[in-house]
């Protein structure tokens, strides 16, 4: 049985000739996935990743103020009054203005663009605001618990919109340094065949044959080559399903060769 994801060995292939050519697949496939584009889209990945969780976490803790928020405003008004009705009005509009600022934060630190002053001091102010009208019942009640209870959400909200920008900022930066890496490095030319045009030429209209590319394999052999489904490809431009079946029967051919 064969391993799931890797071609089938070719007949009487040695190990050697295996062994070169599943090395010669690994370089490529490290040389694909170091690629800046494939770096850059699994950190767009870990970023979409890394706004959901925060979002729903803000989302959930900010509900959870509401009702304080709300009995903080109603006071003593009778349920259902309109005073009572109009308190809850007030959390909402404090956490849909967070909201507004942390969505265009989102935007601006994914683009690496500062912000003015008065941005950080809104979103202080409402995060300040929340907290306060959802532990001021329990201040004034000597509730040590209940002090503890609705901190807890409103600094959860609190620092997870700082971490939040920084963390954007940090997965934009890491996106930047896998492009700057990329750029220094040497370009891998091994996994990069040139083009031989006196073998890659097909005549108009036809179709190579399993000879004609072990003929042109067969030609381009120098003494001292290794013999290499890569270099098969590199030689004759066939398909990467047929390379390994050429590489075995010429390196078939080159040791009955020497043999004789």
């Amino acid at each position: 049985m064969v391993a799931s994801g890797r071609p089938p060995a070719a007949p009487d292939e040695s190990t050697a000739a295996r062994l070169a050519r599943e090395a010669v697949e690994a370089a490529e496939l490290r040389a694909h996935q170091a690629r800046p584009d494939v770096v850059a889209l699994r950190v767009e990945r870990v970023r979409a990743q890394v706004d959901r969780l925060c979002w729903a976490g803000i989302v959930l803790g900010l509900g959870f103020t509401m009702t304080n928020v709300q009995h903080f405003a109603a006071g003593d008004a009778p349920v259902w009054s309109l005073p009572w009705l109009a308190a809850w009005l007030l959390d909402p509009t404090v956490s849909l203005v967070l909201l507004a600022i942390l969505r265009a934060e989102q935007v601006t630190a994914r683009y690496r663009v500062r912000t003015g002053p008065w941005v950080r001091r809104a979103k202080w102010f409402t995060l300040a605001a929340t907290y306060v009208m959802n532990t001021w019942a329990s201040y004034a009640a000597g509730s040590l618990s209940g002090v503890v209870l609705h901190s807890v959400p409103p600094l959860v909200v609190f620092v997870a919109a700082e971490a939040v920008t920084d963390l954007r900022d940090k997965l934009t930066e890491a996106v930047s340094a896998a492009f700057t890496e990329a750029d220094r490095r040497t370009p891998a030319t091994v996994h990069e065949p040139r083009p031989r045009a006196s073998t890659r030429s097909k005549r108009a209209g036809s179709r190579t044959t399993f000879g004609e590319y072990l003929a042109a394999a067969r030609a381009a052999w120098t003494p001292g080559t290794t013999v290499t489904p890569s270099w098969v490809r590199e030689v004759t431009g066939c398909s990467r399903g047929l390379s390994p079946r050429l590489a075995a029967t010429l390196t078939r051919e080159l040791d009955r060769g020497e043999q004789s």
